[in-house]
């Protein structure tokens, strides 16, 4: 009897392990990866510095511990960079960023960058 709740165990697990690993892999695969071109700046500056003139600037506040965000080109909406890192040496540019963009949540993962 012992060994039978055991192996009813292991099967349930198993199960269970495999129901985990589909329904990541479906979330992933849903989320996906657009190119999205606009300016890279500080969350104090905002929409304000997407612009040339404003690189300076967003680099000192970037440098002063404000968030890095993204505004597109085409509504001007402010993204704030989920990944940072990706973008620290396009901060204050005209770029196109390929990457996944949660509009509900106002956030951008960059995948790459390439300037404008």
């Amino acid at each position: 009897m012992k060994k039978v709740a055991l192996y009813l165990l292991v099967v349930f697990s198993l199960l269970l392990c495999m129901a985990i690993v589909s329904t990541a892999k479906t979330k992933s695969a849903s989320a996906k990866a657009t190119t999205v071109k606009g300016w890279v700046t500080d969350a104090k500056c905002g929409a304000k510095a997407a612009n040339a003139s404003a690189e300076a600037c967003t680099k000192k506040c970037l440098a002063a511990g404000q968030k890095m965000v993204f505004v597109t080109d085409k509504d001007h909406q402010v993204l704030t960079v989920a990944n940072p890192d990706a973008l620290k040496d396009h901060a204050g540019h005209h770029v196109s960023v390929k990457g996944e963009v949660d509009s509900s949540g106002g956030t951008i993962h960059v995948d790459s960058a390439s300037m404008l």
